[in-house]
């Protein structure tokens, strides 16, 4: 992978900048992203954002060596500290935990004024994003999944919105469903979705055993069996 060659993971989520906005990518590591959206003239400016100094220093050469140095700004910081409200128009966090993502969204929250599109890329977890960006009202409009290298990946794109615009009109139980699996998703219901869901009920299912000869809480239990059912359903 480099800054003209990027893995379909990165791809996808490029493919959700709109032309000629500005970006802040969050966790850049080699500012790989934001160098090919500048090679494919997508974006007018962008920022990379890194909290390591090594994947910084890799960010800075990669960002030279490609020739963007003065429209690719590379910041060493913890997630939107790098960013001033209203700098960027998009962004985007790929390569984390949702839960991770989640709280460097939370924490910089005041950061995310004049931006107006979130392009998530969580390895796990996705359902701790669309469950919190619905509460603040960034209104999901597109997703996506895709194995790549034995690895299955989930793209999200929040737009600023109404946050319960792909749950309306849901019962309790159906939005529950549509908030852990994906709206859009469930509805396409591709071959990668399908292998996830079977290896998250696999996995679901050795817990709820592990639970049987061990004091846990009933409440906990309960909820492993809600989310078994909620999964048959969804990829039977």
């Amino acid at each position: 992978m480099n800054d003209k060659l990027l893995s379909d993971r990165l791809k996808m989520v490029a493919s959700y900048v709109p032309a000629n906005s500005s970006v802040a990518d969050i966790g850049s590591d080699h500012a790989y992203l934001p160098c090919y959206l500048m090679n494919q003239q997508r974006i007018s400016y962008a920022i990379a954002g890194e909290v390591n100094e090594g994947p910084f220093q890799s960010a800075v050469n990669q960002v030279n060596r490609s020739g963007f140095s003065e429209s690719i700004s590379v910041r060493k910081g913890n997630g939107l500290q790098v960013v001033e409200p209203g700098e960027v128009d998009v962004i985007t966090i790929a390569g984390m935990g949702g839960q991770l993502i989640r709280t460097i969204l939370l924490e910089g929250i005041e950061k995310l004024n004049g931006v107006s599109r979130l392009i998530l890329q969580p390895n796990v977890a996705a359902h701790l994003l669309r469950q919190r960006l619905a509460e603040l009202d960034w209104e999901l409009v597109d997703e996506r999944i895709l194995e790549e290298d034995k690895k299955i990946y989930e793209v999200l794109v929040f737009d600023v919105g109404n946050g319960d615009n792909p749950y309306r009109s849901l019962s309790e139980r159906e939005r529950a469903k549509a908030i852990l699996v994906g709206p859009k998703l469930a509805k396409e219901k591709n071959e990668a979705f399908i292998k996830k869901w079977k290896h998250e009920l696999e996995k679901r299912e050795r817990i709820l055993r592990s639970m049987e000869n061990a004091e846990v809480p009933s409440e906990k239990e309960a909820k492993v069996n809600y989310e078994i059912d909620i999964i048959k359903e969804v990829i039977s």
